[in-house]
């Protein structure tokens, strides 16, 4: 009796606990609240947007372009980030570049019982039309539509032209969706939209699936993704930056490409030999690089207080 006493409390514990945590981790239609995105982002200090996602500033973003996604490999690597890439992608615009502020949501095959519910839940918070239209109408200039659609090809297009041009309008980027899209002549069109998609088809995904997420962590492929992520999409891949690593990824990879810049300069100019230069650098190398950053500080396509600060911290 003691044992089945102490079996009904656990049983009752687990469903309190379960529900107080489902409770807060996801309002009527999947959406993380305010206070769940900031607790789990909690790294970010900088600004967000009324929802809590973290607002990486327009400027990071802009810098960012010019980032390997080697470069941001390692970096958030070297932070503890392992699962934050994903390559083997489609671009619908090769050898353009994608950067924005992540904006998720996922989805799955659809259920008819649940799928109802949540089309009930979301005119409750005053959402309009189909689930696939809800994530498209919160986004803002600088975000990219991130889309878990669990790799679905055929009758999985969550998009055609018509909402892509919706999309660009509203963030002024392309999507990064593991799953597909349609009218991809009309979507090529659309300058600017540069997206990454496992595929394309001209079959509609509507009936078969169902929202479960927005703005919440989502999976792509490898990589967990949440909202507010600086995502940089390449020929390589796409990456998911953690936004208070978005910094650091940038002035990171700038310095790196100065240090190249003043290599190959002195290489050109036979001041060093190539093994100078592509080992350690000496105490006379790294002096010679502080002075010639000094002189052409002005010049350089890095931002000039990113390499006033890396003079400070140098110790000649």
């Amino acid at each position: 009796m003691k044992h089945l006493s102490c079996v009904l409390f656990s049983t009752f514990l687990f469903a309190l606990l379960y529900c107080l945590f489902s409770g807060s981790l996801y309002s009527q239609v999947g959406i993380f609240s305010k206070e769940d995105l900031i607790e789990y982002t909690r790294e970010w200090k900088g600004e967000r947007f009324p929802d809590g996602r973290p607002k990486v500033p327009d400027d990071i973003l802009e810098r960012m372009k010019n980032v390997t996604i080697t470069q941001a490999w390692g970096v958030i690597r070297g932070d503890g980030y392992n699962f934050q890439y994903e390559g083997d992608w489609k671009c619908t615009h090769p050898g353009q570049t994608l950067v924005g502020r992540a904006v998720t949501a996922g989805y799955m095959p659809r259920r008819r019982v649940i799928r109802g519910i949540m089309d009930e839940k979301g005119k409750e918070d005053g959402r309009i039309g189909d689930q696939i239209s809800w994530p498209i109408d919160i986004l803002v200039k600088g975000d990219v539509y991130v889309a878990d659609v669990y790799g679905l090809i055929e009758n999985g297009p969550i998009i055609g032209d018509n909402l892509a041009t919706a999309i660009y309008a509203n963030s002024g980027n392309g999507v990064v969706f593991d799953g597909s899209v349609r009218d991809l002549e009309g979507i090529e069109e659309i300058q600017g939209f540069t997206s990454f998609v496992r595929g394309w088809h001209p079959t509609f995904s509507s009936p078969d699936i169902m929202l479960m997420t927005l703005n919440g962590p989502i999976r792509i492929g490898h990589a967990t993704v949440m909202p507010g992520d600086v995502v940089l999409g390449k020929r390589e891949g796409v990456i998911f930056i953690p936004p208070h690593l978005a910094e650091k990824v940038v002035t990171t990879s700038e310095i790196i490409r100065l240090r190249d810049s003043f290599g190959k300069q002195r290489l050109s100019e036979g001041k060093y030999t190539p093994g100078q230069i592509d080992r350690r650098w000496t105490d006379d190398i790294e002096r010679d690089f502080s002075q010639w950053l000094e002189d052409h500080m002005d010049k350089l396509p890095v931002p000039k207080g990113t390499i006033q600060d890396y003079l400070k911290t140098r110790t000649w």
